[in-house]
């Protein structure tokens, strides 16, 4: 009798256990857009869901529409998307609003969509419009109403664009709109983003679009004009994660917002040039900060 109760002791621990190990060992699938920033966050986002005990999965390099689809359908549990975004992007939102209130909205809206926003960090990857620091100093441009000017007076000046940004509905046109210029047809040269930084570099262009946290703007005496009219939202970068993922897996919020209040423009920045300045490897970066951060 002692024996069998013995037995039915050890066999319910036993269970208990797997049943512990196999709630550890969720299965989380990270996903990433296709440059850089979100590169080096899919990557941390794994190494620490992995040294926090987790199964991962990492579908990186993905286009934004499709990525923000397969987190809608199920395939994608998590990844840090951008409030201005979603926003305007996936949910048609134009008004303006603040950065706070930013988040509040696009919280509110995916929230019906069983999408859940954590903590937003302080990295605020907005577009910018930059040029190259001698360059902008020559023609006396500081903001993007000088540049304006500059293209209203006559002054032959060039942009370099990536496809997205010249078509999506925060793009190049209403900016042209809001800032009463408009750059001649021929002098908008579209082309993949990374390119856009080089053409920079090599004063192919004379004006580039650039992200706010990409460590080649330092790196390279690039200076980005001044949003004096305040057209480009915010694009505070937020962990977003399915509501079934996180109901199944609530640990996750506490383990992503402690990341999630590590990164500022300038950690971001720092970041991404030791990827694209000094060629060090996303996996490295990611651990390296991690580690130094305590995270892991």
């Amino acid at each position: 009798m002692k024996m069998t109760r013995a037995l039915s002791i050890l066999t319910t621990g036993i269970a208990l256990s797997v049943a512990s190990a196999a709630v550890m060992a969720q299965n989380i699938v990270v996903g990433g857009k296709n440059f850089t920033e979100q590169q080096i966050m899919a990557a941390m986002t794994a190494q620490l869901l992995k040294a926090k005990g987790f199964n991962v999965d990492v579908k990186a390099g993905m286009g934004s529409a499709v990525l923000r689809q397969a987190q809608e359908s199920g395939q994608i549990d998590v990844y840090w998307e951008y409030t201005g975004t979603s926003l305007i992007t996936y949910n048609k939102f134009t008004e303006k609003l603040s950065p706070a209130d930013n988040y509040k909205k696009v919280k509110e809206l995916d929230a019906a969509k069983g999408l859940v926003w954590l903590n937003p960090s302080k990295a605020n990857n907005t577009y910018s419009l930059a040029m190259n620091a001698d360059d902008a100093k020559k023609h006396g441009i500081v903001t993007i109403s000088d540049l304006a000017n500059k293209v209203k007076g006559g002054t032959k000046l060039n942009l370099a664009s990536n496809a997205e940004f010249y078509a999506r509905p925060d793009g190049l046109k209403p900016l042209e709109q809001m800032y009463g210029f408009e750059f001649a047809r021929d002098n908008v040269k579209r082309m993949d983003t990374g390119l856009v930084y080089q053409a920079l570099k090599e004063k192919q262009v004379d004006v580039g679009l650039v992200f706010a946290t990409d460590g080649r703007v330092p790196a390279f005496n690039f200076v980005v004009l001044k949003d004096d009219k305040g057209y480009f939202p915010a694009y505070a970068m937020t962990p977003v994660v399915r509501k079934q993922t996180l109901d199944a897996n609530p640990k996750l919020a506490d383990i992503l917002n402690a990341l999630s209040a590590k990164l500022d423009d300038a950690t971001m920045s720092r970041l991404n040039a030791s990827v694209d300045v000094e060629k060090k490897t996303v996996e490295d970066v990611a651990q390296t900060f991690l580690k130094k951060e305590g995270l892991i």
